[in-house]
């Protein structure tokens, strides 16, 4: 093991004292150093200097001789070296066989704290799990992508604007003056109250043209409702019931005019109970076949006429009963009577027919109160086709104000993003992603009228959402 020099010692100035001490052999001189100011270091002795010599002193002095390792090396050629440490150093002939060697530190003995490597937790007998199985491959692809837009912009930025134009030329097949079927658009494909009710028309059929049953009906049918509101108590009077009779004769006379140049009459289209129309009201028809009926004396929910029950439940409101007359009670006031116009539904020129009558109907109706000049009642109605109108007449209210909401958004989109700061403002990434959300709209608009898929207002509001995303 090669030898390591220690490093050299430095001690503080000293002044030696000479002590005088008598022995056997005479005077002896002993040199005392006063105390180092380094703790626990004296320098070292050697043998005294004759009294009253010179301390050795500048370049040529001979230093004093040192005990131990901090002994000088021998110098010279005729200085004979010290034995060497380790296996390679010569030895004495007085020396044994074995030199002392140093105890070498065990293979298992730990290495100083700050060498000591970090322990390595080392398992051959299960593979290690790695999370981002799906982190990786996607950075990577991005990664991939971003060089790619960098190393092409010119194809990433034509490329999204010439496949929006060519999708939204879906838009072309846009319905225009289309009617909107509500259930067909607002309902889903396959729920199962669609399989329930097709059951219930496999076993309870109807037939509009000839056997008409309201309770038989499983879907909803064409149909106008007109409430008369009697001015007075009560409307179960002549006179009353002669100005709700001119009403109801008004209604059955009009005629809608078809494109082709025919006429739909009232008699077309009314569904029928084997020959004739269903009446609007049975106690109506009932009077109008013989105006001598005595309207003091109706039995409610059923009244007897010339053998004939008629059922009164759901055509009259406000009403009054009194005591027990023939199967039900007497009828003393009723404030309101309803006319109901059933038309026909189940065939689909049929049904087209009937829609056209009753929106002919809506257009008339102001009229017909005009000219009769009802004085005794109030005309309130409702049709099977209101709701459709109205929402088609908010939607051609609506949809223009979309354009104005659609500017506001995308202003506040934007403008939100500004900073003051040139490094935390966002206006120019703002923008960008408006851009992103309108091609995405036209894009995805198009292609789906393209491929068939019918368009519901009610999508008209998810741009909202897509900017709001």
């Amino acid at each position: 093991m090669p030898r390591v020099e220690p490093e050299p010692e430095t001690w503080p100035e000293q002044k030696p004292n000479l002590t005088k001490r008598d022995s056997e052999t005479g005077t002896e001189w002993d040199w005392e150093f006063e105390d180092s100011e380094s703790e626990g270091k004296q320098p070292p002795t050697g043998p005294p200097a004759p009294p009253g010599s010179p301390l050795p002193e500048g370049d040529n002095a001979t230093p004093l001789p040192l005990e131990g390792d901090d002994a000088p090396l021998p110098e010279g050629d005729n200085a004979t070296p010290l034995p060497l440490e380790g296996d390679d150093a010569p030895r004495l002939p007085s020396e044994p066989d074995v030199a002392p060697r140093l105890q070498l530190e065990r293979d298992d003995a730990p290495l100083p704290e700050e060498e000591s490597p970090e322990p390595v937790a080392v398992c051959g007998h299960r593979r290690r799990c790695h999370t981002d199985c799906l982190e990786a491959p996607l950075s990577r692809a991005f990664q991939w992508l971003g060089w790619q837009v960098g190393a092409h912009p010119w194809i990433f930025l034509l490329a999204p604007l010439m496949l929006t134009a060519a999708l939204g030329t879906g838009f072309l097949y846009l319905p225009k003056n289309e009617e909107e079927n509500l259930e067909y658009q607002y309902t889903p494909v396959g729920s199962p109250a669609k399989a329930e009710r097709r059951f219930v028309q496999n076993h309870f059929t109807t037939n509009d043209s000839y056997r008409f049953s309201p309770s038989r009906r499983s879907t909803e049918t064409n149909f106008i409702s007109i409430l008369v509101v009697s001015h007075s108590d009560s409307l179960l009077d002549p006179a009353t019931f002669t100005e709700v009779s001119k009403l109801d004769s008004a209604v059955q006379d009009l005629r809608a005019a078809q494109e082709n140049g025919s006429q739909i009459q009232y008699q077309q289209v009314c569904a029928r109970y084997r020959t004739l129309c269903v009446p609007p009201n049975p106690l109506l028809h009932a009077w109008q076949v013989n105006k001598t009926l005595d309207l003091s004396s109706i039995s409610f929910p059923i009244y007897n006429h010339s053998g004939q029950r008629l059922y009164l439940t759901g055509f009259f409101g406000g009403h009054i009963l009194g005591g027990s007359l023939g199967m039900g009670q007497l009828l003393l006031q009723a404030k309101a009577m309803r006319l109901l116009y059933y038309l026909k539904t189940e065939l689909p020129e049929d049904d087209e027919q009937s829609k056209q009558w009753i929106i002919h109907f809506l257009d008339q109706l102001n009229s017909i109160k005009n000219s009769l000049a009802l004085k005794k009642i109030e005309v309130v109605h409702f049709t099977s086709v209101s709701r459709r109108l109205e929402f088609e007449a908010t939607s051609e209210t609506v949809v223009p104000l979309f354009h104005l909401a659609y500017i506001f958004i995308i202003l506040f989109a934007v403008t939100s993003c500004c900073r003051f700061d040139c490094i935390r403002n966002k206006m120019c990434v703002a923008a960008f992603g408006v851009i992103s959300a309108f091609l995405a709209v036209v894009s995805g608009f198009g292609l789906l009228l393209h491929i068939g898929v019918p368009f519901v207002i009610i999508v008209a509001n998810s741009p909202f959402l897509i900017l709001g995303e």
